[in-house]
């Protein structure tokens, strides 16, 4: 895979956005190997924008890993300060399935009454209708089907 490319800007969100955050993955004495780039895809999954520390002293070792991890794990290198390597992947799309036992939701009804005097207009008013509720021809919000109640409630002590 390839690194992908952050604008300046992008890269500058990026940087904010990690801030805050702590190191997930900790690079050692033996440097990139196989075992931490499987920890830093799991951790670009989980998280998507990652901070990865690296014990090396030499600038130029951990310029390389940031860019080796970018290019192998196809992430964008957003930043590198000290220790500190910064990578980015946006985040995969998980597919949703709608659910077959799904309610309906809140729905908004306008309820529409006849004045008390002929001659002003009619009173409407909106009305938030929760899935187990219904309106009825009185415009009165009612459950649809009775509250469920105890059999133990119903007999007698």
């Amino acid at each position: 895979m390839t690194a992908l490319f952050l604008t300046p800007a992008e890269r500058k969100d990026k940087r904010g956005e990690a801030h805050h955050l702590d190191p997930v993955v900790m690079i050692g004495a033996d440097g990139l190997t196989p075992a931490v780039e499987r920890e830093v895809e799991a951790a670009l999954k989980a998280h998507g924008l990652i901070k990865v520390r690296m014990a090396s002293d030499d600038r130029a070792a951990r310029e390389s890993a940031l860019h080796a991890l970018a290019d192998t794990l196809g992430a964008a290198p957003v930043q590198h300060i000290g220790k500190l390597l910064v990578l980015w992947r946006p985040p995969a799309e998980k597919p949703r399935a709608e659910r077959d036992d799904r309610k309906p939701g809140p729905r908004v009804v306008k309820i529409v009454k006849p004045s008390k005097n002929p001659a002003r207009a009619p009173v409407s008013r909106k009305v938030k209708v929760l899935g187990n509720q219904r309106v009825t021809p009185g415009g009165l919000v009612k459950r649809a089907k009775p509250a469920q109640r105890s059999t133990k409630k119903k007999a007698p002590a």
